[in-house]
């Protein structure tokens, strides 16, 4: 006789019609989940003799001390520095740290987060890809007793703590300091609709101009899907051949502001006599390029840093439960490409 298969967290979900996260939270009587929801699926994970896997892990003494670390670009500089910060904190605590890369897509990130869990790594950092959603497959090692923490590109559908930038204060920052030096048509060239980080800083941005009584116009907002040289450059030349064209320009990153400024040159556009450019991440290139890039700093090595320090702390206090936030403030190093005064 064939023994009958352990039922599973995705299981409760689909046969209640709920998401995954939701079925993770009810049995953990999250305050953000209804009574009734809480008691429908305790109900039925007891009728269906479910035992989450943490507990009988969580009993267990021993440890591989490595942590995985999950980015979607290995190649970027803003995710190099974080990726350092958190081989650095971690190290100082006795852990070694497994990188991978998502490619930024759903698919890619399955593959390394269940690579990572097969290869038993005692927790899990990552920037969530863009594709990503509900993240059932990061679920999985909160079901084998594994914490999961979550950086700068974040999902609200996982209950896991996170460490993030203000990005809000950030680009509101940004775009105060162009109003400062006088610029007064201000674009934004945005991420995508459905990125929390994307989000925050065009709600930064739309702020800031409501603050100052300054014109919003949605013909200056572009949506990135891409987040590439190649968009900034595209949205820099629709903006600057419209009718009424902005004479200043904010960037959702520095890459993206690079594009934007290749255009403005090769146009013979004035940097920042004419037109104010404005960029986020405080990349390298940003004190290179011609002009250097004005650019918000997300202070990657200080998020890898403190990403670190709770993963290992929730893993050595064998904590399931926090969904706490760590926000780490930025703060906008002027350069020339917005500098007038």
């Amino acid at each position: 006789m064939f023994e009958k298969r352990k039922i599973t967290l995705k299981d409760i979900a689909k046969d209640l019609g709920i998401s995954v996260s939701t079925a993770s939270r009810a049995l953990r009587s999250h305050r953000d989940i209804s009574p009734e929801t809480i008691k429908m699926v305790k109900d039925y994970a007891e009728q269906h003799h479910y035992v989450p896997n943490f507990q009988a892990v969580n009993f267990r003494k021993s440890r591989t001390f490595s942590i995985g670390l999950i980015v979607p670009e290995l190649v970027h500089h803003f995710f190099s520095t974080v990726i350092s910060g958190a081989i650095s904190a971690a190290g100082k605590r006795g852990f070694n740290v497994l990188v991978s890369q998502s490619n930024d897509t759903l698919e890619g990130e399955i593959v390394a987060a269940r690579s990572m869990l097969a290869g038993s790594v005692d927790g899990l950092l990552v920037s969530i890809s863009n594709e990503t959603l509900e993240g059932a497959h990061l679920l999985e090692f909160l079901e084998e007793g594994k914490p999961v923490v979550q950086f700068d590109k974040i999902s609200g559908h996982l209950p896991t703590p996170k460490v993030t930038v203000d990005d809000f204060e950030g680009a509101y920052q940004a775009v105060s300091h162009l109003i400062h030096q006088g610029f007064s048509k201000i674009a934004h060239i945005r991420g995508r609709l459905d990125v929390k980080n994307s989000i925050d800083r065009y709600e930064g941005y739309v702020q800031a101009l409501i603050d100052k009584t300054l014109e919003f116009n949605e013909e200056w907002v572009k949506v990135c899907k891409d987040i590439s040289e190649e968009e900034g450059y595209l949205f820099a030349k629709e903006l600057m051949e419209t009718e009424n064209p902005p004479d200043a320009i904010f960037c959702i990153t520095d890459l993206v502001a690079w594009g934007a400024i290749k255009y403005l040159k090769k146009k013979g556009f004035e940097i920042p006599a004419q037109v104010g450019v404005v960029g986020f991440s405080n990349w390298k290139l940003a004190e290179v390029m011609s002009p250097s890039l004005t650019s918000v700093d997300q202070h990657g090595f200080a998020i890898g840093e403190q990403s670190a320090h709770v993963l290992i702390d929730l893993i050595e206090s064998q904590n399931l439960e926090s969904q706490e936030t760590h926000q780490i403030k930025t703060n906008l190093i002027i350069r020339e490409s917005s500098k007038r005064r």
